[in-house]
Parts: structure tokens; C-alpha cells; sequence
């Protein structure tokens, strides 16, 4: 399986964050699953990154041009895509993916998660989209939706639309049996 993880770029950020990451990354490749990313050698993109690598894994980087400057992408890519524009950068890496994780992380990341939740939603892929939770991160962010459903603005169905675990061995679990049981 192809899994496009979505998560910060930034390393100012608690190490907790990071360790996640990596060992998101860790297992994920010793699940023999590849990683599809945003190619940042930075925050948990990097960490994710390295975690792959650190158990041999294959991964995928897809970067806008722009971003091709020294201490900005991972080097150690078995595959790089660039692209021009940002949005071609998301395009391909829903391509190339199986399932989406969403770590931590900021503007990018949240716009990440909702277009790939909002296509999800309006029946644009059936691709399982998978939270990881780390350190209840997200609790704001699921109080939210819990109060637009609550509200009116969201329609209950849109709960079953994601899912979010604090462990990566639960959400990788979750992946692989709920999903994508003969993997």
C-alpha cells in the first residue's frame, strides 16, 4: 500500500512530535508499505522520512520546484516528483497514494486534511483517510466538527468520513484491517 502522510514542516515543535513520526515512519516501512510525502526534510515529514528510510522502506517526495533549495527537501528519496504549483503537488500525491495519514502540524496540513476529507465526502475517492492524534493534538479540531454536526453544519455520516488514533500502531492496524485486509 501507498500511504500519503501529510504533517508539519516545522522542527521547532516538541520532540514528542517528532518521535511519532519517525516511528510512524518505522513501521510503516517494516509493513512493507511506501511512503508518499510532501518531500520536506524537516518537522515530521522529515521524521516519517527518516523513520522509512530507517527500515528500508521506498518513498516518494513530490515538491513544487520552488522548494528545491539546500536544507529544504529530503535527499534520500527513492523517488522525487517535482511539480510547478502547490496544487499539482496535491494532486499527485492523492494519486499516488492508497490511503492519507494526517499528522500534526499547521496551515498547510489543515488545508491538506480538509481538501482530502472534502473530496472523500463528495464521493471524489474512497481512500481511508487516518488521524494521528499525537498528544491530543487534534482535540480542538474534533471538538469542532463534533459541534458543527451537533449544530446542523455537518451531516452525522461525515463522523465515519476519518478516524484518529494516538498510537501509530493503531492507526496502521486500522489501515491494514479495516481497509485493506489482504495487504
Amino acid at each position: 500500500m501507498q500511504i500519503c502522510v501529510y504533517g508539519a514542516a516545522s522542527d521547532h515543535i516538541d520532540p514528542a512530535y517528532l518521535e511519532a513520526g519517525e516511528a510512524l515512519g518505522l513501521d510503516l516501512a517494516r509493513r512493507g508499505h511506501g511512503l508518499v510525502f510532501g518531500g520536506g526534510q524537516t518537522g515530521l515529514m522529515g521524521a516519517v522520512a527518516r523513520g522509512v528510510v530507517r527500515s528500508g522502506g521506498q518513498l516518494t517526495g513530490v515538491a513544487p520546484r520552488f522548494f528545491d533549495q539546500p536544507g529544504v527537501l529530503y535527499d534520500r528519496c527513492t523517488r522525487f516528483i517535482f511539480t510547478e504549483t502547490m496544487r499539482e503537488r496535491k494532486s499527485i500525491m492523492e494519486a499516488q497514494a492508497d490511503a492519507f495519514i494526517v499528522t500534526p502540524g499547521g496551515i498547510g496540513t489543515f488545508e491538506e486534511f480538509y481538501e482530502i476529507l472534502t473530496l472523500r465526502q463528495l464521493g471524489r475517492h474512497q481512500k481511508p483517510i487516518a488521524m494521528l492524534n499525537t498528544r491530543d493534538y487534534y482535540a480542538p479540531l474534533l471538538q469542532m466538527q463534533a459541534q458543527a454536526m451537533d449544530q446542523g453544519f455537518l451531516q452525522p455520516e461525515c463522523a465515519n468520513l476519518f478516524a484518529a488514533f494516538a498510537e501509530p500502531v493503531a492507526l496502521l492496524d486500522y489501515l491494514e484491517t479495516q481497509w485493506f485486509p489482504a495487504a
